[in-house]
Formats: structure tokens, sequence, C-alpha cells
């Protein structure tokens, strides 16, 4: 048999979890992602303040683990030093070391990974897929899509219309993250702080998760409803009235910051559509298919889960 060709597009959890199972069972998968550099909403955002490097994880905070392949592959990471335990978020919490995207790089490193690369549409010919770039033409056997669930709908509504209005009856939420360090600690004990009631739904101390190095770093999180309601506002607008906010809910004296930035997430978090449905979706016949957390649970282990099942699925096909 022929060996088949299988494109992978997005290289975030879903994305590489599916190329890792693939590559495990001998094919050659081959990812693109229109970012520079594993992350996704498992960024990494790195910054000089005086000559001192910041971190911060802006996107997922910290992960936990139910599935037990996901813990089986959890020791894996723990062992290779790629994660550690990150106890104040709970006693199953984990994080990427020295960032969140540390395990993803793990995992593209052992991959086949074109980075900087956007599809531009996707088309069925004679038993292949022909992809559009920007910048070439290309044409695989297998066409899997990795996306989160607004941009999965888009690249699928000509190819595979019942993929694509799955993928578009998935709600996500937004979120505002703020980004913000200090010349000296704030005044507050707990290292992250979770208050669903409040326009400041999650904080936490960045700089206290493990290989963080030293400074005063904090993430805030907006809540999807606030977000919402400030969407359009610009990062400096947000960043500084969601500081104002979170000092108002720590009943703290406001801090002067050194660093003070905001990113929109408008595709943050992921609402599953209600019914219980497949992990992923995948078309034998057709060979396309599509995997992400918003088809299990809006998780980094969802996405795992997900795009581990596609590549099962894909593997039972062959």
């Amino acid at each position: 048999m022929t060996e088949p060709k299988i494109a992978i597009i997005g290289a975030g959890m879903a994305g590489l979890a599916c190329g890792t199972a693939l590559a495990s069972h001998g094919l050659q998968p081959h990812l693109f992602d229109k970012g520079r550099g594993p992350g996704g909403r498992m960024a990494t955002r790195r910054a000089g303040n005086d000559g001192e490097q910041l971190r911060f994880d802006h996107g997922a905070q910290y992960f936990t683990d139910s599935d037990p392949a996901f813990t089986a592959t959890i020791g894996k990471w723990l062992a290779l030093g790629v994660v550690a335990p990150w106890p104040a978020a709970g006693s199953n919490a984990y994080v990427g070391v020295p960032g969140m995207n540390a395990p993803l790089k793990f995992m593209a490193s052992e991959l086949d990974v074109d980075w900087s690369t956007r599809i531009t549409s996707l088309t069925a010919q004679q038993n292949a897929w022909q992809v559009e770039f920007e910048d070439r033409t290309e044409t695989f056997s297998h066409c899997l899509i990795a996306l989160p669930a607004e941009q999965a709908a888009d690249i699928l509504v000509g190819a595979a219309p019942q993929f694509s209005a799955q993928a578009a009856a998935s709600v996500s939420e937004p979120c505002w993250a703020v980004m913000v360090s200090f010349a000296q600690p704030l005044p507050i004990e707990q290292d992250a702080i979770a208050d669903r009631q409040g326009k400041v739904s999650w904080a936490a101390r960045n700089s206290a998760k493990p290989g963080r190095g030293t400074g005063e770093c904090w993430v805030l999180h907006a809540s999807p409803d606030h977000s919402r309601a400030i969407l359009e506002l610009d990062a400096d607008h947000a960043a500084k009235q969601l500081l104002q906010e979170f000092f108002e809910q720590q009943g703290i004296e406001p801090q002067p910051a050194e660093f003070l930035t905001a990113h929109r997430w408008r595709y943050a978090k992921a609402q599953r559509p209600a019914g219980d449905g497949p992990l992923a979706l995948w078309d034998a016949d057709a060979r396309i298919g599509a995997a992400g957390d918003w088809l299990v649970k809006p998780k980094v282990e969802g996405a795992w889960r997900s795009g581990r099942a596609l590549a099962e699925m894909v593997i039972a096909s062959l």
C-alpha cells in the first residue's frame, strides 16, 4: 500500500497529540500552523524590562488530568522536566516549564511542522485533498483539521459541510488577559485566585510557577461576560481598567506597574455543543477529519484526547 500523505492543519495541543500518535504507528504526518512557534492558547509571552526577562502564561494557566492515557503522558513529561506540579492551582494541577508551551515544544521537536504557514483553502480532488497555502499548493491523501471551532468551520465549509456545521455550533467565550509586573511583591498571600463572580475572574502570580525566574509578574483574566462587555477596547485601556478592578476586588491600594500590557483572546474557551458526541470527527471515505477541545471539553486534556482519538480513527481506517 502506498504510504499515506497526511496533512494536519493546526499544531496546537490537538494537532500535536494527533501527530504524535500517528508517528508512533510509523506514519509521517506533516503539520502546518500559522503561528511562529508552539503555543496557541498555551502561549507564553516574554518581555524585557530594564534587562530583566519577564514571562507570562497569558493563555491556559495550568492543566489537570482525569484520563489514564493523559496521566501517563504527563508522567513522561514530568520525567523530561517539561512540566511540573503547581499546587497553588490544585492537587493535580501542572504547568509547562519554563513556560506553558514547553510540552508543545517537546512534541513539535519530534514531528515535521511548518510554522508561519497559513492555509487559505481546502479542495477535494480525485482521491486526494488540495491544500492552498498563502505561498504554495500541496496535495495530500488525508487532511486533518485541528483548529479552534470558528476557524475549523471556515476551512471545512466546502470540504466537509457536516463537520463545518458542527464546528460552527460550538460557541467560544472571549477573554481579556492582562500581563503586569511590579517592583515589589503585592500584599497578597495566594499565588492563584479564582473569583467567578468578579470582573477579574482569575489572577495568578505567574512568577511563582516553577522555572519562571525572579520578579513579581501577574496574569489577570477578565470573566467571559466582562471580556465581552469591553471586547473592543484597545489593549492599553483594557489593561489599565482591569488592573484597577483587580486592586479593588482584592481590597489593596493600587501599585505602580513596571510593565503592563493586555492580549485579547476572542476565542478563549470553547463550549461544547449540547449532547454527547464523538471525541473527534472522521470521514473514512473522504479521508478528512477534525479534532479540538471544542469536541470534548475546553481544557488542555480535552484537546489532547480529541487529537489522539482522531489519530486512532485514521489508523483504524488504514
